[in-house]
């Protein structure tokens, strides 16, 4: 069954239809959620919101982008809404995996399980920089990292979820990377190895 016939049996109450279309992007949703808010239980949280705004709102989509997109820009503003209701908490950034920068060469491993007991150190202790580096990037700059950097959102997808245009979308990155780099040489003696690192663009 296609995602149109989906939506529309959907909206006419069809729960089958509907737990389709969550199936086809809730590890999505949660995996955004995760990246932007920095802990399982809020990620939880946003991504049932998520769905239950989603639900309420099926009528409202026109079909002007894929629904999946249409989705992510409802799960982005729930995680920003969580982020302002708990702005005087400390936010974390959970990082689990490689992370590869693909207008530049630059690539971070977070994690090598073949490294001795001094490399495993050092690696930990670069991961916690990295996460203290992404928790202080403001909600925005963290929100289109995650949708360029960890989901792969092209520029225009990311322009229809954050309903700006694609040029404003390439700045953001751009000043969004310039913020994490400058966060990251704060703590520049552990990223020796990753010295690239000063010439992302």
């Amino acid at each position: 069954m296609d995602e149109k016939l989906l939506i529309e049996k959907s909206i006419q109450g069809d729960s089958e239809s509907f737990e389709k279309l969550i199936l086809s992007c809730e590890k999505k949703v949660y995996n955004i959620a995760l990246k932007i808010l920095g802990n399982e239980a809020d990620a939880y949280d946003a991504a049932q919101d998520t769905f239950i705004k989603v639900y309420k709102n099926l009528e409202k989509f026109k079909g002007n982008s894929s629904f999946s997109t249409w989705v992510y820009r409802i799960t982005s503003n729930v995680c920003l809404d969580i982020i302002r209701k708990n702005k005087n908490k400390k936010n974390t950034v959970s990082i689990d995996k490689e992370i590869e920068f693909d207008d530049s060469d630059a690539t971070f491993e977070i994690e090598d399980r073949n490294a001795d007991t001094e490399e495993k150190i050092l690696e930990k202790e670069r991961s916690e920089a990295l996460h203290k580096a992404l928790s202080r990037l403001n909600p925005e700059q963290r929100e289109i990292l995650v949708l360029r950097e960890f989901q792969n959102l092209s520029y225009d997808e990311i322009a229809n979820v954050l309903n700006i245009g694609t040029g404003t979308v390439k700045s953001k990155i751009s000043r969004a990377r310039a913020a994490l780099k400058n966060e990251l040489l704060k703590n520049k003696e552990l990223f020796l190895s990753l010295f690239v690192l000063l010439i992302w663009k």
